[in-house]
């Protein structure tokens, strides 16, 4: 619920910042991952007396540098992301990032060892498809001419490209849990998350300033559509929200795997290009709707997959109890 609560209105909140006037996208990439200071508390109280059991064998200073090399790449996916949502439509958009599921199966496949089932196969064939489709979506990038053209396969090209570093970053972060940390403790969970969204924060806030945008900050604050204070109150929900994706998200990833923590998140596809009709008067065009169907007929191919592992998991298991009795 929290993977598909905190993406669809993050999406929605940062499509709205800049159709009211915000034109920062580092700005737009430090309210992605910034919001983590408001886990810290709830980080101290629930991991406190875990710390020192949970602790003993793992490098440290090993576990940092993985951490910094994570957030280098979340600050830099968060621009890209920041970049296609300025330039797409909150329905092309979301469509587009469906594509992090097919891009999470072909690293997954050398990272984590993930087979490539008949099942698997077909969803990212149909998730390529539904990505490549949106290139031939005319209503959206000729609207307004050779600008908004260029526009449009900027904001294609910085989506594609944040996807496919989402999907590296999923299964890899599976791969430190699993070979790295080999600790099932909430504290490793919470430390990911904060560390992670720590040196993003970093990443993201040098490069808000060596780019100069800062410097606008006050007068895009003054002429905010909906005024100053709704400006603020965009920006920190949207660090809220993204938050409580990141929880979601890494603990889905944790449990279970990279593979079903993005498929999880592809649920929640038809949610915003929908929300995006009558909040943003999105136009959904032929090609977009066919494009939503692939995608939603890839992602349950893959959950069907996960269905039929599980199903064969749990007869192996009851035989071999029945075994051992």
């Amino acid at each position: 619920m929290s993977v598909l609560l905190g993406q669809s209105v993050a999406v929605l909140l940062g499509r709205l910042y800049f159709l009211k006037g915000g034109s920062s996208n580092w700005l737009s990439s430090v309210v992605q991952v910034g919001g983590f200071p408001i886990l810290i508390p709830f980080y101290l109280l629930t991991t406190t007396t875990t710390t020192t059991a949970a602790a003993g064998g793992v490098d440290h200073d090993h576990l940092t540098a993985i951490y910094a090399l994570l957030g280098l790449v979340v600050g830099f996916a968060c621009w890209l992301y920041s970049v296609g949502l300025q330039n797409l439509p909150v329905s092309t958009y979301t469509l587009l990032s469906a594509s992090q599921l097919a891009f999470n199966s072909f690293f997954s496949y050398f990272i984590n060892g993930q087979k490539f089932t008949p099942f698997v196969v077909n969803s990212l064939v149909l998730l390529t498809v539904s990505s490549v489709l949106l290139v031939f979506n005319d209503d959206d990038s000729s609207a307004a001419g050779p600008t908004s053209r260029v526009k449009y396969v900027t904001g294609f090209l910085c989506t594609l490209a944040a996807s496919a570093l989402f999907g590296l970053l999923m299964s890899a972060t599976q791969y430190v849990f699993t070979s790295v940390i080999k600790r099932r403790t909430f504290k490793y969970v919470m430390d990911m998350i904060i560390y992670q969204n720590l040196f993003a924060s970093l990443v993201t806030v040098v490069g808000l300033f060596a780019s100069g945008e800062w410097k606008g900050i006050g007068r895009e604050m003054e002429g905010y559509g909906l005024g100053t204070t709704s400006y603020l109150m965009t920006l920190i929900w949207i660090a809220v929200f993204w938050q409580l994706f990141s929880i979601g998200a890494v603990g889905l990833i944790f449990e279970v795997s990279s593979l079903f923590s993005n498929s999880i998140s592809v649920v929640g596809l038809p949610i915003v290009p929908i929300a995006a009709i009558f909040f943003f008067h999105d136009k959904m065009s032929g090609v977009k709707g066919i494009s939503m169907v692939l995608a939603i007929w890839g992602f349950v191919s893959y959950v069907y997959q996960f269905y039929v592992d599980d199903k064969n998991s749990r007869v192996v298991k009851k035989a071999v109890d029945e075994t051992s009795r």
